[in-house]
């Protein structure tokens, strides 16, 4: 698959050929999925909690005796059905870490690829220089480039085009700068 190369200015500068084995690779939507969802599933925190009645502070005698008053029997004025006590099978603080092979990781990550490839969504950039991290010359540099101000940048090392890119694209809401081992 050929794609083209642009410069700063939104010029085609030359074309070179992707890899068919990350550009052509075969399509797998489940694959794609389950990576999704264990993304999503990994960045949840899993702090909630509220109390149940072993856990609320009080109640620890018998409100009143058991035989003789006419009113219900009682045995702590912290059970569920009392005002200021416990809940029933609350949620509690847990993990929502879903594991995935790196195989499949992998797999998953040359679908999309694929399906970015095909559909021209990939932009090749031979340089990207910015003189000064200025937010507007970067939302500028990508409406050129790509026609809107959502991209995802891609540099192969962090260097110091890396670091103005990365200032420059920090206050753009659809914008993020990425190095490719971080790329999932």
């Amino acid at each position: 698959m050929k794609a083209d190369v642009f410069n700063m200015q939104g010029e085609k500068v030359k074309q070179v050929e992707l890899p068919a084995s990350i550009f052509e690779a075969k399509v797998n939507i489940d694959l794609m999925h389950q990576a999704y969802v264990r993304q999503m599933a990994n960045a949840r925190l899993g702090t909630h909690k509220t109390k149940t009645r072993s856990e609320v502070s009080g109640g620890g005698q018998k409100p009143w005796k058991q035989k003789g008053t006419g009113r219900a029997r009682q045995g702590s004025r912290r059970a569920v059905q009392w005002v200021g006590g416990g809940r029933v099978h609350t949620p509690q603080p847990r993990s929502y870490v879903q594991k995935m092979p790196k195989k499949m990781r992998q797999a998953a990550l040359r679908s999309a690829l694929s399906v970015k490839a095909a559909e021209a969504g990939v932009v090749l950039v031979d340089e990207i220089k910015i003189e000064e991290a200025r937010t507007r010359l970067m939302s500028e540099a990508l409406t050129r480039l790509v026609g809107e101000s959502s991209a995802l940048v891609v540099f192969s090392e962090k260097d110091q085009d890396y670091d103005i890119v990365m200032r420059s694209a920090v206050n753009l809401p659809d914008a993020k700068v990425l190095l490719a081992g971080y790329l999932n």
